[in-house]
């Protein structure tokens, strides 16, 4: 898969250069790289899967440079085209017939010690926010409250936050519904909880979501699936709708339901 991304990456390198497009590679996990390369461009075409994309959101995001994905994966729910007809319909968005679908996101704030959020403490996740166990099968405890009103204590394996366009993602597989991927609305889950609330939430967007870990382990907050931190005791998580949003350029105008049930019974 990763020798057939790359070719695919170097295929539609070769035909954007043709064009006299100036163009520059380099992979999703370089994001110091690819930052560095964002200066004057354009679109960002991911060639992979969806955690392809996760990975070039948090590199777009700054900027609110556009990406196009070419699905090299099996279910592709961000992705726009298939390898196969990546080229013919790359040439028509250079004809200037796409159109821009904006995807909200959420901000997490894990607090110091000193309740005072710094840039570093901050992270945006375009699918989901996990508070999960660490590596000991032990269930935590997440004191919860909303806009400053408690809600309850999850005794469970983690918690989940999810956008509408993460709503089919770990949210789902946990038992949460599926959003119309452009709603602004969120998601609040436990994951496999224990004698405590067992369903899920739908929130608004104004909502101001605070998570207070109790545990005698280490447990994971989880940004995206692939930003992964070790978090402790009293630790404090802070979730809200961000003012950011991850903007995807796209060609087609799809029936969401029917995409929905071909990418959900896994049909390419």
């Amino acid at each position: 898969m990763v020798q057939a991304t790359y070719t695919k990456a170097q295929e539609l390198t070769g035909f954007l250069e043709s064009r006299g497009i100036y163009v520059w590679t380099c992979s999703a996990w370089e994001t110091e790289n690819a930052i560095a390369n964002l200066d004057n461009t354009d679109l960002i075409v991911s060639t992979g899967g969806d955690g392809t994309i996760l990975r070039a959101a948090q590199v777009a995001l700054p900027s609110q440079i556009p990406i196009t994905g070419i699905n090299m994966g099996k279910l592709g729910f961000l992705t726009e085209f298939k390898a196969d007809e990546a080229i013919d319909q790359l040439s028509e968005l250079l004809e200037g017939k796409g159109w821009l679908d904006e995807r909200t996101m959420l901000e997490a704030c894990l607090e110091p010690i000193e309740s005072n959020c710094k840039p570093r403490n901050i992270f945006f996740a375009l699918n989901d926010v996990v508070l999960a166990r660490g590596a000991i099968a032990r269930l935590i405890q997440v004191k919860t409250s909303i806009d400053d009103k408690p809600l309850t204590t999850f005794r469970s394996d983690g918690v989940i936050l999810a956008t509408a366009t993460g709503s089919t993602g770990y949210s789902l597989a946990a038992g949460g519904p599926i959003l119309y991927p452009q709603s602004t609305d969120f998601l609040l889950l436990p994951i496999v909880p224990h004698l405590s609330m067992d369903y899920s939430l739908v929130l608004p967007s104004t909502s101001i979501v605070r998570l207070q870990l109790n545990t005698t382990n280490q447990a994971t907050l989880s940004i995206d699936g692939h930003i992964n931190i070790s978090v402790y005791n009293d630790s404090i998580i802070t979730v809200k709708q961000s003012n950011k949003k991850v903007r995807f350029l796209r060609l087609r105008q799809h029936n969401y339901f029917d995409k929905l049930e071909e990418k959900l019974r896994g049909i390419n």
